[in-house]
């Protein structure tokens, strides 16, 4: 009974026009015959060196505090564009800013080539 039920699904090609499409041959002259290579896929930046930020030795550092940080890491694996999403305080924002554009990435990559990517960076800080 299966094998008549595949049987009378594929004698009607419209109840699948992708696999009627794909059967279809290519007659046309002008088709192109482009070679495309497979991409590999998007290796991520990742974080290389990262300097000490210095923090005012005064300040109130709340339990858990994060900066989320919204950046691009160019082709050479530097940080640019650097934007507070989420802030702790804007004293303790600026020296986490200035830390971050030390950082230093390995570049993210595609298809073995750096490329610049948008990421965003979450700075846990901490006494």
């Amino acid at each position: 009974m299966r094998h008549n039920l595949v049987a009378s699904l594929l004698l009607f090609p419209s109840l699948f026009p992708a696999a009627a499409i794909a059967t279809q041959p290519v007659n046309d002259a002008s088709a192109s015959t482009e070679v495309r290579p497979v991409s590999t896929g998007v290796i991520p930046a990742k974080i290389v060196y990262t300097p000490h930020i210095g923090l005012p030795s005064a300040a109130i550092i709340p339990t858990d505090a994060e900066v989320v940080l919204q950046l691009n890491v160019d082709e050479t694996g530097t940080a640019r564009d650097i934007q507070v999403v989420k802030s702790i305080d804007p004293e303790l924002d600026a020296p986490v800013l200035a830390a971050v554009s030390k950082f230093r990435f390995s570049p993210a990559m595609l298809d073995h080539q750096a490329i610049p990517v948008d990421m965003n960076l979450t700075v846990l800080v901490q006494h």
